[in-house]
């Protein structure tokens, strides 16, 4: 942990900070709004608007609120650091709060999103691994019968 906190502050100082909370994705959505692509490129940028929201949503979910309604009410507010902090179940001034991410660590995640979205794009096929059917757990030994003396 402290090793991360190291590294988080490194990045902070190396190219500033944005509001956290999944907030500073959301609001790079919008710059793809008025992007226009051909074809494959449009599904890439659809793809990554739809993922930007998700760590917003998710937070909201992990806090027990209702992501989608979440996400709209800080969708639908113009203030740029406005958010939900998870913490305090309360929208508000994320930075004021100390609620924030490395601008450096927002950066990179949505340019990998976006170098994955095109090689997804580009690839005529994908490997995966199915996911294993989990089953209940065998039952236990039986309990203690009449002819068990203890």
């Amino acid at each position: 942990r402290v090793e991360d906190a190291l590294h988080a502050t490194r990045a902070a100082v190396e190219e500033g900070i944005v509001p956290g909370g999944g907030v500073a994705l959301l609001r790079a959505g919008h710059a793809l709004a008025n992007l226009k692509g051909d074809g494959d490129e449009q599904i890439g940028v659809d793809i990554i608007k739809k993922a930007v929201e998700e760590p917003l949503r998710q937070i909201a979910g992990n806090a027990g609120y209702e992501g989608a309604i979440v996400t709209e009410k800080v969708r639908t507010n113009n203030e740029t650091n406005f958010g939900f902090n998870a913490a305090t179940g309360q929208f508000e001034d994320l930075v004021k709060s100390g609620v924030i991410d490395p601008t450096k660590v927002t950066r990179s995640a949505l340019q990998h999103a976006a170098s994955i979205s095109a090689l997804m794009l580009t690839t005529e096929a994908l490997v995966a691994e199915i996911p294993e059917k989990k089953t209940a757990a065998p039952a236990g030994p039986g309990g203690h019968g009449p002819d068990m003396d203890y």
